[in-house]
């Protein structure tokens, strides 16, 4: 698979209200391949949103370099953005705020048809977006109506309808059922399971459940504090993560079959303020591991499997681990 996206040293920092830097993502690196899904996990304020956005160049990052298809978008001015905006499309984790409550679905969908030029005429397109409205499992008299005349769940249908009508390569999907009812996050999510194997699109699938991010995704990402604690296959990292704040997230997902369940790992004290983040490991101040030598510097990430990285200085640390393992 070649890359469709490189990123390189991400880094995106905030001016603090009362004064200070607000470090919410420091020195990310990583590559997504065309048609592969990579899931970026972390407890909130761990930076995953925000990578998200300044990929899609929605917020400017601080410094870094993002390449699509091989040309710098890091730099480019806005007016440079439109055939970049083409190709990586947006789903947001709010369907009730992210859909203009006084635009019909037909208008919704249809808007980055005429701003992209898709389409010869009215005619042309009403027909791609009644393709659209079948492909994510909405009825055609779906065309005239407002988002208010429709559930949690049917709203992300038309926000994912929205996203793939420009045909992209890629989908930035922050959070896409954290806001729905139980019921529905699972069929949302195995609509964009099928809709990503089937028009094969690259997926960055942003989101704090392991079990959702397991189950779509290809390999994971997991931050902490604005850095990245680990990245690898899904299947191998879920099976034998090598980090303790992978190790302890796996830890707390629930696990119904009693003689599968593992003693969860409960982390001590509370998240350290990205305005002072700990010296060396930012994770050292929770970790159950920690060692003097880990307040020294910020560990490199280093090889602990086949494509599988993780920046801990340690080695020692027990893997074993039978939570969510792959049948």
């Amino acid at each position: 698979m070649s890359a469709l996206l490189d990123v390189t040293g991400l880094t995106r920092h905030f001016t603090a209200a009362h004064g200070g830097t607000v470090r919410a993502v420091e020195d990310v690196s990583f590559a997504l391949a065309e048609g592969e899904v990579l899931g970026l996990v972390g407890e909130s304020g761990s930076g995953k949103t925000t990578i998200g956005q300044t990929i899609l160049r929605l917020i400017d990052p601080t410094a870094g370099r993002i390449l699509f298809r091989g040309a710098d978008i890091t730099g480019l001015p806005a007016r440079e953005l439109k055939a970049f905006r083409r190709e990586a499309q947006p789903i947001f984790q709010d369907p009730f705020g992210s859909l203009n409550p006084r635009m019909s679905v037909e208008a919704i969908i249809t808007e980055p048809l005429i701003v992209h030029g898709i389409g010869r005429d009215r005619a042309e397109r009403r027909a791609r977006v009644l393709a659209l409205l079948e492909q994510v499992g909405l009825p055609r008299d779906s065309l005239k109506r407002y988002p208010h005349q429709f559930s949690g769940g049917q709203r992300q249908r038309i926000s994912i309808a929205r996203a793939l009508a420009v045909e992209p390569a890629l989908i930035v999907a922050d959070e896409p059922v954290s806001a729905l009812d139980v019921s529905i996050q699972a069929q949302i999510i195995n609509l964009l399971r099928e809709l990503q194997q089937k028009l094969k699109l690259a997926m960055l699938f942003i989101a704090h459940d392991l079990a959702v991010v397991d189950y779509i995704s290809d390999r994971m990402m997991v931050l902490y504090l604005g850095r990245v604690m680990e990245i690898g296959p899904a299947r191998s990292l879920i099976a034998a993560p090598k980090h303790p704040y992978t190790m302890a997230l796996i830890s707390a997902v629930p696990e119904p079959d009693p003689d599968r369940a593992d003693k969860r790992i409960v982390l001590e004290g509370d998240l350290p303020s990205p305005i002072d983040p700990p010296s060396g490991c930012v994770f050292r101040t929770r970790c159950p591991y920690a060692l003097p030598a880990c307040a020294e510097a910020v560990p490199e990430l280093r090889q602990v499997g086949a494509g599988h990285q993780a920046a801990c200085i340690r080695e020692d640390i027990p893997t074993d681990n039978r939570r969510m393992r792959h049948a």
